[in-house]
């Protein structure tokens, strides 16, 4: 599982010209899911996400983490994480998640946020979004469950 998380101080997430998630300060999360991963790799990048240290203090350091501040997440599915681009000039996406499993992954993904006391907003599984924020820092950071494999 992959999530590439940015601080963000602003976002939001349209569908067909409609927007259906939006955050002020917070983070916004891309997920792609594989077709190995598990709970598991749902709960490690969740603790990563919501204890990384990197919203600032009173004195400018990255001290605070999600569970510190009452900041939101967006959390935008993006099966695109698992392009392989290694052969020609198309991408395969043969690496990524079957549309059930990664919606599932998804769901639990978000709903353990959630049980941290962080407050989660969402685009629409498996829909065309427009996503636009404005990256604080910026400050975008990869994370990638299967560097605990």
């Amino acid at each position: 599982m992959k999530a590439v998380i940015q601080r963000a101080r602003d976002a939001s997430v349209t569908v067909n010209e409609s927007v259906v998630g939006a955050i002020n300060h917070g983070l916004v999360v891309l997920l792609g899911v594989t077709h190995e991963d598990t709970e598991t790799d749902a709960d490690y990048l969740v603790n990563k996400l919501v204890n990384l240290r990197i919203f600032s203090d009173e004195d400018g350091k990255m001290n605070h983490s999600l569970k510190d501040i009452s900041y939101d997440v967006l959390s935008i599915s993006q099966f695109t994480l698992y392009a392989d681009t290694r052969k020609g000039r198309r991408p395969n996406y043969l690496q990524a998640a079957k549309p059930e499993q990664a919606r599932a992954l998804y769901d639990y993904f978000n709903e353990q946020i959630k049980a941290h006391h962080v407050d989660v907003k969402t685009g629409e599984f498996g829909e065309e979004m427009q996503i636009q924020l404005t990256n604080d820092g910026p400050v975008t950071i990869i994370l990638d469950s299967a560097e605990t494999k």
